[in-house]
């Protein structure tokens, strides 16, 4: 006797689609009979540095006590962030990843007759996150690639209880300026939470950039999440975190599980905040490498989307999958964007520069076919 499980499920989550992450090396290896050593991986946005030295000591010195469980509050880390950026305790909820605090946000505050606005292009985990939990997904459309505040202000109605803004956007890298999001927060009612992204936030070299940390205090229904996967290059180890008004992360807590950052996660978390040599040159590394591949893109003559994050969109003026099949051949990986309504480009992270000439090389020959 038999069952189908799938109808059991909750309706929002019978909609959904696995999320897709990028290609392991070991699967494309497998596939085409290719030496893993010499596969190249420009899909996930990763740091290309490798893991900071301080965060490798970090490590080593908790590695005795993994028969323990961690500190489910991960008092040291937000005692760590609350030094560095100059919050309190109260305002900072710890995720594994910052994709676990956007969860935490719709299971705590979305119930199925909300709304949750977002923009066209944006990060997959948004829909997921609100179909999971039942809720109506508002997709406002793209303006130039990036997010039209003013039409997602627009969209709000009283339905609405989240709003979500990547900046810089992933997979487009574009970003916001800091006035339009004053002008957007002004618009946006009380009651209605806005979770300001910065995942990519350390990357950003301009000084008049926009800092969602500057607006916490004014805006009371702002949560802003950061990660340690970009910049500081731990996304094995899977720790995030959002600063926000006490009630709003109190509510987070009452739905967080209690050991959802591991020690190990916690214990490198804090010495990377002190690692200032190496988020230095993470950015270097990226502001080159982005330059480098730019450079690439226009003797190729390709556009691209103009990106602040460590990663850029290609454009390759041509459905973009069997472009994307052809550098699989070549042992690269990058990511394709077809199901962000962007079938014509490739996303491709910023990698070393013998990986990011290994990419453009292997670029061409796919391109005309060599």
């Amino acid at each position: 006797m038999s069952c189908d499980f799938l109808s059991l499920a909750l309706p929002g989550v019978q909609k959904l689609s696995p999320y897709v992450p990028g290609k392991p090396v070991e699967e494309l290896a497998r596939e085409f009979g290719l030496d893993p050593d010499e596969i190249i991986k420009l899909a996930s946005n990763e740091n290309p540095l490798g893991p900071a030295p301080m965060a490798l000591k970090a490590i080593q010195a908790a590695l005795p006590e993994l028969t323990r469980y961690p500190d489910g509050n991960g008092f040291t880390l937000k005692q760590a962030l609350s030094r560095h950026f100059g919050f309190d305790l109260t305002m900072i909820t710890l995720g594994n990843g910052s994709n676990d605090i956007l969860e935490l946000l719709t299971r705590a505050f979305v119930l199925p007759e909300h709304e949750v606005v977002f923009s066209q292009h944006a990060f997959a985990v948004y829909p997921i996150v609100t179909q999971a939990v039942g809720a109506t997904a508002v997709e406002v459309p793209a303006r130039e690639w990036g997010h039209d505040l003013e039409a997602m202000a627009a969209a709000i109605t009283p339905a609405t209880r989240l709003v979500f803004i990547a900046n810089p956007n992933n997979p487009t890298g574009t970003w916001i300026e800091r006035a339009d999001f004053e002008a957007f927060m002004e618009r946006v009612p009380a009651q209605v939470l806005v979770v300001l992204d910065e995942a990519y936030t350390e990357y950003v070299d301009a000084k008049d950039a926009l800092n969602g940390f500057d607006f916490v205090a004014r805006y009371p229904n702002l949560i802003v999440s950061r990660t340690f996967s970009k910049a500081y290059g731990l996304a094995a180890l899977r720790v995030g975190y959002c600063i926000s008004h006490p009630q709003v992360a109190d509510v987070i807590n009452r739905v967080r599980q209690p050991f959802n950052v591991n020690s190990l996660a916690l214990a490198a978390a804090v010495a990377s905040l002190q690692d200032n040599a190496y988020l230095a040159e993470s950015r270097r590394a990226n502001r080159e490498g982005m330059l480098q591949l730019e450079q690439g893109f226009r003797a190729l003559g390709l556009g691209w989307i103009a990106s602040r994050g460590n990663f850029v969109a290609v454009d390759l003026g041509r459905e973009a999958a069997p472009v994307y099949q052809g550098l699989l051949r070549e042992g690269v990986i990058v990511r394709p964007v077809a199901g962000y309504g962007m079938p014509n480009h490739l996303r491709v992270s910023i990698g070393l520069p013998q990986e990011n000439k290994r990419f453009l090389e292997a670029l061409g020959r796919v391109l005309t076919g060599e």
